[in-house]
């Protein structure tokens, strides 16, 4: 039985993330992602202007006046959420954990995805490959979808990348859109490490990055003495906040590993849109939409 809490927290997620396609953006998600490629449907008469290249001179020759073929594209595609279930998504500082912000925009890719008729499904990892839900078409599919991102409880609680980008190598063979939402932390999260991976997945498929952060993740509060835990490890260090020397070079080594996987993502071609939990993720994810739809007209 899922808590009242959680039913209440997947229909607040619906309300808002429905509204926001249906307005902010509506036909942007369609103009960014394009289809597989073009299928014959019909002919008609040939019109002035018409590519001469188009005619089909067969029907031409039948009917003794020039027709065209006509061509629709493609659209169905799918659309995998890969999200990132480790215990560092369990980590918010404001208003929202990491996992909860990751559901909102998942569930804003979904709707988008299902209102172009596109099939959508997930896929959990941490250490391992968790859960995987196959793409499907339909609102019942999407809310199942927002239900386990909120709802559901990893067996582990480390990070292993890799392992879901091999699963999802191996898994699909059409060409799919994988978006990767994840904080991009953890022991694993060498992005040297992941480049291959990550170049095989861009590859052959449309993959964008979705990092997920909270402010405090880049520079810590100056609050004294604190203990923190790593919530995939649990592991326990004290650390004196009051330190400046101590405060500087954590914020430089976050600065170092962000740098170190925006560059291997751009190496490699992948777009990658970057949210912190202090975010209205809206403004970001329209602004990639648009720059998307220009780049590809």
């Amino acid at each position: 039985m899922i808590p009242q809490e959680f039913i209440k927290k997947i229909r607040e997620i619906e309300i808002r993330t429905k509204r926001i396609v249906n307005t902010t953006f509506a036909g942007e998600y369609k103009s960014s992602f394009k289809g597989t490629g073009i299928e014959f449907v019909d002919v008609r008469e040939y019109l002035p202007g018409d590519d001469v290249r188009s005619i089909d001179w067969k029907v031409t020759a039948r009917m003794g006046r020039p027709y065209v073929k006509k061509f629709v594209e493609e659209r169905e595609l799918s659309v995998i959420l890969c999200v990132d279930a480790s215990g560092s998504g369990h980590f918010g500082t404001r208003k929202l954990f990491k996992i909860e912000l990751a559901a909102q925009v998942a569930a804003t890719l979904a709707f988008s995805a299902v209102r172009n008729n596109d099939k959508v499904g997930l896929l959990f990892f941490t250490d391992r490959v968790e859960k995987y839900i196959p793409p499907k078409k339909g609102r019942f599919h999407v809310l199942r979808l927002i239900r386990d991102i909120l709802y559901f409880k990893p067996q582990n609680l480390g990070t292993e990348p890799v392992v879901a980008l091999e699963f999802l190598m191996h898994l699909i063979k059409h060409r799919a859109i994988i978006f990767f939402i994840s904080d991009f932390t953890g022991q694993n999260f060498d992005p040297e490490k992941m480049r291959v991976p990550f170049g095989v997945a861009s590859r052959r498929h449309d993959v964008v990055a979705i990092t997920i952060a909270d402010p405090v993740e880049t520079r810590l509060p100056k609050a004294g003495l604190v203990d923190l835990e790593d919530l995939e490890t649990g592991a326990i260090v004290t650390v004196d906040t009051a330190n400046h020397s101590l405060l500087k070079k954590y914020a430089e080594y976050r600065g170092q590993e962000r740098e170190k996987t925006e560059r291997m993502l751009k190496s490699l071609g992948v777009d990658r849109i970057d949210l912190q939990t202090t975010d209205d993720f809206t403004p970001k994810l329209h602004k990639f939409f648009k720059d998307r739809a220009r780049r590809f007209r």
